[in-house]
């Protein structure tokens, strides 16, 4: 009897599972393959129909092209920069807004606004604050005495990615906030009451209780956020288009395989993208061992 009901758990959970497992094949599987496919072609976007297929001639084109490997450095500068800070201000700010102070609810509110307000909305917002002649940011430094003439942020080489990092740390550091406060939360206050109880100083508290249990929170939301930041396409895009001090492997990707109609080279940029993105979450989970955290 309790083999037939397992038999039957089995075949309805995969009943459940099935709109799941077809949703996944048609909007992940399908164009993911066909993506893999057309890399190994020469076919254009204006008739894919017409094709041969090429080997590995557009994966070699696009590790040798030096705009993509100038791609992988902004990229890999982008998200080591934002990650970093932003990990460090959600820590700072989870452990604030995780204290029993007034107006409590309003900040943990308030932190969201920035996250809840779409990227390009956000960076055309920024963009306007940070023009050289009317921005409100060149007009506040100018009337503090911290510059005498307005700068153009979005206009400078030099700037440019710094603007960029900026922003985004602006707009996702929420993100981390969000995950960091859940994972204190899950915390048990008796162990930090036990802990000022035998008279350890706040910070050893901190540094030996507190961190090593939101180790799994703050690793999960730095896989996320790594993993996202090396996607990361709209911000620079909308912000300085293909600028190459700006651009990102996404970016690249997407001029291969739009502005100059190269749907096998494109596609083989997205390849690498793809490798990019996998190889880099591999490595942090076994860095973090977040499976182990997990299954623990």
């Amino acid at each position: 009897m309790s083999a037939r009901l397992a038999r039957r758990d089995h075949r309805a959970a995969w009943l459940f599972l099935l709109p799941v497992i077809v949703a996944m094949l048609v909007v992940a599987v399908w164009p993911l393959g066909r993506t893999f496919f057309f890399a190994f072609t020469d076919a254009y976007l204006d008739d894919p129909s017409v094709y041969s297929m090429v080997g590995l001639d557009n994966f070699i084109e696009v590790f040798n092209d030096h705009s993509w490997w100038l791609a992988v450095r902004n990229t890999l500068v982008f998200t080591v920069v934002s990650v970093t800070i932003e990990t460090a201000l959600g820590l700072a700010i989870a452990l604030l807004i995780n204290e029993a102070i007034p107006g409590r609810g309003l900040a943990r509110a308030a932190i969201l606004v920035p996250w809840a307000i779409p990227v390009v909305v956000a960076t055309r917002i920024w963009e306007w604050m940070l023009n050289d002649q009317f921005g409100v940011i060149n007009k506040i430094l100018v009337a503090l005495g911290f510059i005498d003439h307005g700068v153009a942020w979005t206009a400078s080489s030099s700037l440019i990615m710094g603007v960029v990092i900026f922003i985004d740390v602006w707009m996702t550091t929420p993100f981390m906030v969000l995950l960091i406060l859940a994972g204190l939360q899950m915390i048990s206050q008796e162990i930090f009451e036990a802990a000022e109880v035998d008279g350890i100083p706040a910070w050893k508290r901190f540094w030996s209780i507190t961190l090593p249990m939101l180790r799994p929170a703050i690793g999960v939301a730095v896989l996320f956020r790594v993993l996202d930041a090396l996607r990361m396409f709209d911000l620079s895009y909308v912000l300085a288009g293909s600028n190459e001090k700006v651009m990102t492997v996404s970016i690249y990707a997407r001029d291969r395989l739009i502005s100059f109609q190269e749907l096998g080279v494109g596609s083989s940029a997205s390849t690498w993208v793809f490798l990019l993105v996998a190889l880099v979450a591999i490595i942090i989970i076994g860095a973090l061992r977040l499976d182990k955290a997990a299954g623990h």
